[in-house]
């Protein structure tokens, strides 16, 4: 846990996004949505995972610049 603390706002907010989107990947799994072979397994943990990621932590990001950019002005 002491890492997480270490981390950066926006990249807290991408590995938060980035479990809750792997969490709904396993609901998905566990409710027959994806064949159970390991590739698609961890495609469907991957993909999900990166993607909530991704995209949260890339609106996180910009909603610190502009903040920023709002102190500075």
């Amino acid at each position: 846990m002491n890492l997480f603390r270490r981390l950066h706002g926006p990249l807290k907010a991408g590995v938060i996004a980035a479990l809750l989107g792997m969490a709904l990947a396993i609901i998905g799994i566990l409710r027959g949505n994806v064949p159970l072979n390991l590739l698609s397994i961890f495609m469907a943990l991957a993909i999900s995972g990166l993607a909530w990621g991704v995209v949260t932590w890339a609106i996180a990001t910009a909603a610190c610049d502009v903040e920023n950019d709002l102190e500075d002005a």
